[in-house]
């Protein structure tokens, strides 16, 4: 393709991400580090330098990503490590040309390390404010309940949670196998995160089908949904999505590593943008599923035939169903009509050396295998 018809950078579209795991968001170089700092031996399969093979829509192939990520979450051990870990995303974000970032995380996880489930937060809450004045990345935390622990432990989270609107927090979400448990069990939690005015962003539709969907809207008040891809199978569904304008946290390349979708084009994402669902493309765990979320982009463009017209909506429905001040939303969204006001291929020839070609080439701190997910070829 001649230069100058070249499609616009994907990487020099401002964009939201609202859909990335703490632990999951991990440079592997930076993992490998932390491991031999703290005499953590890993498996082949964290070590090699090769995104992992995965599959887990059976009990097997999900409790075998989960000890992986356990595993990569045991690196994480000391106030340094954490501090790292939220820096390094936040320049991985400002690589990929995400200007605003809602990072999930459950601190119950880091709790046993970091003195406690109170000191395990407020470090994490300071490393994003203090990483967010650094780069200029706006960003902000969504807690998480782990659906395979007690709804009892959800609610203590929530109440948590809610102390830190102030400094923060911005959303409570259910993470885990969906698969495991009823959404139901948690609505008490999911009750004190909404009136203590956090956003509820469960997971849903991903390794169960749309029902799981309409669980997390019907049982905890989601107004938006992490994955919610399988709503696709439900036309039904997809209508009230669309009016009720609940953004769909869709992650392309983690559905197909981990076995949702065989190949990168049966991911549905045509079915819910035609449908008029709002979509913000998210990489979910890059450490595990080897691209970030530039990626994501430049995999709708070239797997799905996505315009930049088309991919400057999505973009823009990113902000929308981000949780940024207006102010922010209103910046962002100037930015992105400027990206697709500009001529095509200028935007790549006119960017800084830190940005161009970055989707292609991708930077050595993580993602290296994004090409071949953009080409589907990914278990």
């Amino acid at each position: 393709m001649d230069r100058l018809s070249a499609p616009r950078d994907v990487v020099l579209l401002p964009k939201a991400h609202l859909h990335l795991h703490f632990t999951g968001s991990m440079r592997p170089a930076t993992l490998l580090e932390l491991a031999d700092k703290h005499g953590v031996r890993l498996p082949e399969a964290l070590s090699s330098g090769e995104p992992p093979s995965l599959r887990a829509t059976d009990e097997r192939g999900w409790f075998r990503f989960q000890r992986l990520y356990d595993t990569a979450r045991s690196v994480l051990r000391d106030e340094s490590d954490i501090r790292r870990l939220v820096r390094e995303t936040a320049e991985d974000e400002r690589r990929d040309g995400s200007r605003w970032l809602e990072i999930q995380v459950d601190p119950t996880s880091y709790a046993p390390r970091l003195g406690g489930l109170i000191p395990a937060l407020e470090l994490i809450l300071d490393a994003v404010r203090e990483a967010s004045a650094a780069t200029g990345v706006g960003m902000r935390v969504v807690v998480a309940a782990n659906r395979m622990k007690s709804p009892m432990d959800a609610r203590t989270l929530a109440r948590l949670a809610v102390r830190y609107t102030d400094r923060g927090v911005v959303g409570f979400g259910l993470s885990n196998d969906e698969r495991r448990g009823l959404a139901r069990d948690f609505d008490r939690a999911f009750e004190i995160a909404r009136k203590g005015g956090l956003l509820a962003a469960p997971h849903g539709g991903e390794l169960s089908g749309p029902e799981s969907v309409r669980d997390c809207l019907d049982d905890l008040g989601a107004g938006r949904i992490g994955h919610g891809v399988r709503s696709a199978e439900d036309a039904r569904l997809l209508e009230r999505l669309a009016a009720r304008g609940v953004t769909c946290e869709v992650c392309p390349s983690s559905n197909v590593s981990l076995g949702v979708y065989e190949r990168a084009e049966d991911v549905p994402l045509r079915t819910l943008f035609e449908a008029g669902v709002p979509m913000a493309l998210g990489a979910d765990d890059p450490l595990l599923f080897g691209s970030r979320l530039a990626a994501q982009y430049d995999l709708v463009r070239t797997v799905h035939g996505f315009s930049d017209a088309e991919l400057a909506e999505l973009a823009r429905q990113s902000v929308r169903g981000s949780l940024a001040p207006e102010s922010v939303r209103k910046e962002l969204l100037a930015d992105i009509d400027g990206w697709l006001a500009g001529p095509a291929g200028a935007a790549a020839l006119e960017g800084d050396a830190d940005h161009h070609g970055l989707v292609h080439q991708l930077h050595a701190e993580g993602g290296a295998h994004a090409v071949a997910d953009l080409a589907g070829q990914r278990q």
